[in-house]
Order: structure tokens, then C-alpha cells, then sequence
């Protein structure tokens, strides 16, 4: 009852249990003073978190500071977030306090916390252990009494290997983790959020809000959302403005999804965080294009062999089983060859390349890491586009980031 209460107090529109899950530890957390680290995708409203935890907590009457690390340049974050001294840094004509001293007694939200400098996360993890800060500039050690939730749409564990993020400020901020989950995987919650978005915006524009008949229904729902609930929003605005009927149909809807078609493949996001910085979703991808290889190979193969059989190259009786069609091991070629030498004893040019069949399978053993096909495609579609990176990405179903790296895993120049 007290999550449906919250829900209503901060707009949160949806019933799915991860959703409702995420709720009820931010309630449950809000009564202590640990520290709290959020994740999620990007456009997921990780932001209303914090909200929820600071509000219920004893702090509720002291300052709530959000502060976007991401949008902060490297070289000014210190003085933003600690303060400086008159004189620290050319521009510093005077003394300023940081959002840390601004916020004590009260709490403070960092939002994309994976993209701090090392030398700031050294600073902020002094904070959290001490209470204990230094300005910029100052040699003067000031104290605090702040209550730090972080939030993050990058995987930290892979940050801390590549040695962007220390491990022992990721343990200090993760005591309570609270994960929220990405639109895909609330697909009950979609057409709530799309009716909520509709009727805001006919009464933001003033006209009647639109609707979807049952097959636009199913689209909005299969659709992955990589934007999540910020794309969902963007998506219906869109439509609210630019569409003269009010009633939509698939077909209309689909103009506004990105890479519809391509978003249905089947794919799983885990590795590397969030919509696009995911390794462990282009190599289930990759696996899954090589699962359609393979059966259009089988299927090749199946259309040879009828061919075959239909030109009375080979006699069907002299085939023992059916194994042909169901496996594609080297014994499984034995018999059709064995057919082809007997019932059609002068065509030696179709035998000789039917064993040339065999010899290939006994010699050429395909690799099946995952690791070679990955880097295979990566040079295939890197070579059709021409070395366009952007173009090879997209082809691929990652993002431009995740290319580079995996460029330079394996040694890809091209």
C-alpha cells in the first residue's frame, strides 16, 4: 500500500515487479543514512530515486543537491563539489563553498558518478569514510554530514578492470544497490506510460489525445525502447503533434521506431550495462546470426541432396536413414557418395566433388568460439562500409564504443 502511496506522491506510472521492488528498497533504505548506488539504463528515471530516499529519510527538512558528474568538466569538478579558496585557480577571485559543505545535514544525489576523474573519486571517498573534506586551493580540513546516493548507467565492474573506477570507492557507494529495470522488461507498464504521455500532451497542445488500435497495441509493446521511458515520451510527443488522426495504426507507428524490425531479433543485454555498452549483447547477437548461418546451410544442403536425387544422380534406396537431413557430421555424406559411385558409375566428375565434400569436413574443422565469429563480422562489415565505424556498428547492433574496444581487443586495424 505505502509503494502504490509513492507511486501517486512522485508521478511513478506502472505495476511491474521490478518496478515495484526498486520502490519498496529505496522506502525501506530512506530510514538509514548508507550510502546507495543506483543502476540502470539511460532514460529508465533513476533520477526519482534519490527523490523518494530523501524524502523519506530524517534529512527530509535538509538540502537535497543533484549534481550531473557527467556534465561537469574534469578540471573544474573539485571546485564544484568541495569548494575553493580565493587565489586557488586562475578565475578564483573569490572563495566558494561546494555542493558537499552546501548539502550538509541534508543529501546529495551524483548522477553518472562512473564519469568522475580518479583523483576526484580519491576526494569523494574520503567523504564517504570520514565525513572530511578539503577545499581546493586550502590546506584546511572541514567536515560534513552528508548522505551521498549515486547513481550510474555504465557497468562499474568492467570501469574498475580497465582501471576508470576505483574498486574500493564502487564497495563504499554499493552498501545498498537498487537496480531499475529498463522499459523492455516492463512491458505491462508500456501502454500506461504511452496513455499517461498522451493525455499530458493533448492537454499541454490542446487537442484530443491519441490512441492505438490493437495491432499499433502490439507494436508498442514489442518494440525494445533502447531509450527507454525518455524515447517512450519523445516518441509520443511526435506523434501527439505531427499525426492529424488521432486514432494510429501499426503501420504509422512504426515510422517513428528506429530499426523496428531489426529491434524483434532475439538478443539478451547484460555484460557492460545498459542499451549499447552491453559485450555480452553483441556476442549473443553474433551467436544468434550464426545459429541462422547454420541452418541456411543446412538448408543449402537439404536442396543440393533433393537436386541430386531428382536428376538421378543419386538412388534414394542406397541412402541409409534419413540422417542426411537431420546432422550434418562427415558419416552423414558416406552413403551419398557410396550411392553416387554405384548408380552412376561414369560420372566420376560428380563423385570426385561430392568426396572433395567429405575431405573438406574431415580436414576443415570450423571453429565455434565465439570470440573468432565475433572478430569475423567485425571485419566483414567493417570492410563492406568501407572502414565507416558508425555504419559497422549499427550493422552490428552496438554501439561505436563498444566497436573501438573490441578493435582494439582484437587487434583490428583496418
Amino acid at each position: 500500500m505505502e509503494v502504490q502511496s509513492i507511486k501517486q506522491r512522485f508521478g511513478i506510472i506502472g505495476n511491474s515487479p521490478g518496478l515495484n521492488r526498486a520502490i519498496d528498497i529505496a522506502r525501506q533504505v530512506a530510514f538509514t543514512d548508507l550510502s546507495v548506488l543506483i543502476t540502470g539504463e539511460s532514460g529508465t528515471g533513476k533520477e526519482v530515486f534519490p527523490q523518494i530516499i530523501h524524502s523519506y529519510s530524517s534529512r527530509k527538512h535538509g538540502t537535497y543537491i543533484a549534481v550531473n558528474c557527467g556534465a561537469i568538466p574534469e578540471g573544474t569538478i573539485d571546485s564544484e563539489l568541495f569548494g575553493h579558496e580565493k587565489g586557488a585557480f586562475t578565475g578564483a577571485t573569490d572563495s566558494r563553498q561546494g555542493y558537499f559543505e552546501g548539502a550538509n545535514g541534508g543529501t546529495i544525489f551524483l548522477d553518472e558518478v562512473g564519469e568522475l576523474p580518479l583523483s576526484t573519486q580519491v576526494r569523494l571517498l574520503r567523504v564517504l569514510e570520514t565525513g572530511e573534506f578539503i577545499r581546493v586551493g586550502s590546506s584546511k580540513v572541514q567536515k560534513t554530514n552528508v548522505r551521498v546516493v549515486a547513481a550510474t548507467n555504465v557497468n562499474l565492474a568492467d570501469a574498475i578492470t580497465e582501471n576508470k573506477f576505483r574498486e574500493d570507492l564502487y564497495y563504499r557507494l554499493n552498501t545498498v544497490p537498487i537496480h531499475i529495470p529498463p522499459l523492455r522488461e516492463r512491458q505491462e507498464d508500456i501502454p500506461l506510460l504511452f496513455r499517461k504521455f498522451a493525455a499530458d500532451f493533448a492537454e499541454k497542445y490542446r487537442m484530443p489525445p491519441i490512441t492505438l488500435d490493437d495491432e499499433a497495441r502490439r507494436v508498442l509493446v514489442s518494440y525494445y525502447w533502447p531509450g527507454n521511458i525518455r524515447q517512450l515520451k519523445n516518441v509520443t510527443e511526435q506523434i501527439s503533434i505531427i499525426e492529424q488522426k488521432r486514432m494510429i495504426d501499426a503501420e504509422t507507428l512504426t515510422r517513428y521506431l528506429p530499426d523496428y524490425h531489426a529491434s524483434r531479433l532475439p538478443t539478451l543485454y547484460g555484460k557492460e550495462g545498459f542499451v549499447d555498452e552491453q559485450t555480452f549483447t553483441s556476442e549473443r547477437e553474433i551467436f544468434y546470426k550464426i545459429l541462422y548461418d547454420m541452418k541456411s546451410d543446412m538448408n543449402e544442403l537439404k536442396k543440393l541432396v533433393f537436386d541430386l536425387i531428382r536428376n538421378g544422380a543419386i538412388n534414394p534406396d542406397r541412402i541409409s536413414g534419413s540422417s542426411v537431413f537431420n546432422d550434418m557430421h562427415t558419416s552423414t555424406y558416406e552413403p551419398i557418395i557410396s550411392a553416387a559411385a554405384t548408380s552412376v558409375p561414369e560420372n566420376k566428375s560428380l563423385v570426385k566433388d561430392l568426396n572433395n565434400i567429405q575431405d573438406t569436413e574431415e580436414i576443415e574443422e570450423e571453429s565455434l568460439s565465439l570470440e573468432e565469429k565475433e572478430k569475423e563480422l567485425i571485419i566483414k562489415s567493417l570492410e563492406k562500409h568501407n572502414g565507416r565505424r558508425k555504419l559497422a556498428a549499427e550493422e552490428l547492433g552496438i554501439s561505436e564504443r563498444t566497436l573501438y574496444r573490441k578493435l582494439k581487443e582484437y587487434n583490428i586495424d583496418l
